[in-house]
């Protein structure tokens, strides 16, 4: 997650203050209020009820990241973090798995396993949860949440994910994958579009679609602070 850090016209600086179900909770230095990482809330302090502005964010492999961004700049790591040797990124995922996490999901019949990776997308009121694996097994995914008609998009590298409003000009444009090529287009013009949501060829080219902000999570993450979420299944339409 990616928050603007001004909040009533003030700049707050954060610090960790604490893990919360594997969830950082942020203490900003100006008020000791403390903020919740995955909705941005603050849940104690003087600005308790305050939220902090989602900033425009990625979540992609650097590969995938480099080949848009030639020219960007990659952030160090602190070496005092690193000398401390607390993080591995090797197997920081595998050390992740094995922390036990307090979850709302004890039944038996619930949709998913609680450590379903799961992209979560909110948008217009309405939030819904699509399994990675779902995903990877049928890309694109042509949806609507509530109201908003979206296109949930798998990079070539089987891991970076975008969400796109694929309403145009008052339609919504259906999308497909042309198998021989990998290359994204839509049903109703025959235009060719790209990871960015940019049409780059056919009657639309130079339209851009809107993005819409996704995070990738947990499913008892994502469930556990969005608990009327849809749940995208395979093959569902």
């Amino acid at each position: 997650m990616v928050w603007e850090t001004t909040v009533e016209g003030r700049v707050l600086h954060f610090h960790l203050a604490g893990i919360n179900n594997q969830n950082f909770i942020m203490r900003d230095d100006e008020t000791g209020s403390w903020w919740q990482q995955v909705t941005g809330e603050c849940v104690f302090g003087p600005l308790k009820g305050r939220r902090l502005k989602l900033a425009d964010f990625d979540e992609l492999t650097f590969a995938e990241w480099k080949r848009e961004s030639a020219g960007g700049r990659v952030l160090r790591p602190d070496p005092r973090v690193e000398a401390a040797g607390r993080y591995e990124s090797a197997d920081w995922e595998k050390q992740m798995q094995r922390v036990p996490v307090a979850t709302l999901l004890a039944d038996p019949n619930a949709v998913l396993p609680a450590r379903t990776l799961i992209v979560g997308v909110e948008t217009g009121g309405a939030a819904k949860a699509y399994p990675v694996d779902a995903l990877q097994k049928q890309n694109p995914i042509v949806d609507v949440i509530g109201s908003t008609p979206v296109l949930v998009l798998l990079a070539e590298d089987g891991k970076s994910v975008r969400v796109f409003d694929r309403g145009l000009d008052g339609r919504a444009l259906e999308f497909f994958l042309e198998p021989s090529s990998t290359s994204l287009f839509d049903s109703e013009t025959g235009s060719q579009w790209d990871f960015n949501g940019a049409a780059t060829s056919g009657a639309l080219a130079g339209r851009r679609l809107l993005k819409i902000p996704s995070l990738k999570d947990y499913w008892f993450d994502w469930k556990t602070y969005h608990p009327d979420t849809g749940t995208y299944l395979l093959g569902e339409r």
